[in-house]
């Protein structure tokens, strides 16, 4: 397995990143990433056995984030858990929650209403908990159409002046081809054609959470040869999921060095960074429209943990009359698959807690953040609409 992550020596055990983890937190079956992480990679290096504590890590990225060190401690995790998968497969669990894109397309004939209804009744929930995927769990609905079918039949603008591809991530091309609608929306009214190459597959971040190392690097190679098509054409590739945007910006070049293509740059461009530039160059104008509203945002991990800023709260407060509050409560637990396992789904909870009080406390009607499966979270936990910010700004334009 060639990756280019560093010896963990460069750890020095200043435990920073153990008192912000938020699994650690919740429950004592997790070491902590320190220990689960750059500690125990030392005893891997000797053969020695591994502690059962890997599984807990959610890999919401707090680790890295708050390590003095620059130490990538959840690669090493998510790189020892590949491992382990390799000598004992996953379970059936976690393959079907890694390979939601594949399960989609099998189920595509389907009717998305009789999916949906189906996976509501207290029989198929009673499978899905002795699968290990918990009945508590707000499993998201199947969409009528994927995003990019329903992207086929959006009418653009005739004669727009630029052009962007779209990479939408699993979520939205599954279970919320809306936001991505939204987003082609807002695109348009900058002046940008939008098209979402079929070439683009699943980032393959559920596949290395969930032990699937060799899938995910599958993956890697096809949307790599995808991205140096477009971007060598010139064309701005964007994306509205940070997990996604993390997953080509970072884990490609943490897990599978190897097949970046020489003087290529894998990031994937921040939609909403991307729409606060086009403001600030004049593509896109606001309104002053008198419509007083009020949000509160949520700032996912592998968002913040992208070092660029919170932009899709920079966007929100862009739209005259709307007052965007920053929750500032740390993570929501759902860490995309990770919360919906029944092992788990106390411990995302829990981890949650701090955001969903900060929602329910809120005068805001409505909740935002750019995480599909945040969303999710927020609207489980919170009790309260939640919606990708693009989406608020969209119907602010309308």
């Amino acid at each position: 397995m060639k990756t280019d992550i560093p010896q963990p020596d460069r750890c020095i055990a200043c435990t920073t990143c153990t008192v912000v983890c938020p699994v650690a937190q919740a429950t004592p079956n997790f070491l902590g990433p320190r220990m689960t992480g750059p500690a125990y990679e030392r005893f891997r290096m000797v053969g020695l056995g591994e502690d059962d504590s890997l599984h807990y890590c959610s890999n919401c990225k707090n680790c890295d984030i708050s390590c003095p060190c620059d130490v990538p401690v959840s690669s090493f995790i998510m790189r020892a858990r590949a491992e382990v998968s390799r000598e004992r497969s996953p379970r059936l669990r976690d393959w079907l929650l890694a390979h939601n894109e594949l399960l989609s397309r099998w189920l595509r004939f389907i009717p998305a209403g009789l999916k949906n209804f189906g996976m509501r009744l207290a029989p198929a929930r009673f499978v899905l908990d002795r699968l290990g995927i918990s009945r508590q769990a707000p499993l998201p609905d199947f969409a009528p159409h994927t995003f990019r079918k329903a992207l086929a039949r959006y009418v653009q603008p005739k004669g727009l002046p630029r052009k962007v591809a779209f990479f939408p991530g699993c979520f939205v091309d599954i279970y919320a081809p809306q936001s991505g609608l939204d987003m082609v929306a807002v695109l348009n009214m900058a002046g940008y054609e939008v098209i979402s190459p079929e070439e683009f597959i699943c980032c393959g971040l559920p596949l290395v959470a969930n032990g699937f190392w060799e899938d995910a690097r599958k993956n890697a190679t096809v949307n790599m040869a995808a991205l140096k098509r477009y971007k060598d054409q010139g064309l701005p590739v964007i994306t509205g999921c940070p997990s996604c945007a993390l997953m080509f910006k970072q884990d490609y070049q943490e897990y599978f060095s190897d097949l970046l293509p020489q003087s290529l740059s894998p990031a994937l461009a921040d939609a909403c960074e991307f729409l606060l530039e086009a403001i600030q160059r004049g593509e896109l104008v606001l309104p002053d429209k008198n419509r007083p509203q009020s949000i509160v945002y949520h700032a996912p991990c592998h968002l913040r943990v992208q070092g660029i800023g919170l932009p899709g709260l920079d966007l929100l407060r862009e739209i005259p009359g709307l007052s965007a509050d920053n929750a500032d409560a740390g993570c929501c637990g759902i860490s995309g698959s990770y919360g919906f396992k029944n092992d788990k789904y106390a411990i995302a909870m829990q981890v949650g807690d701090r955001l969903f009080a900060s929602i329910k406390n809120s005068a805001a009607p409505v909740s935002a953040s750019e995480c599909g499966t945040c969303r999710v979270q927020m609207r489980h936990g919170g009790g309260k609409p939640a919606l990708h910010p693009i989406s608020v700004l969209r119907q602010y334009l309308d």
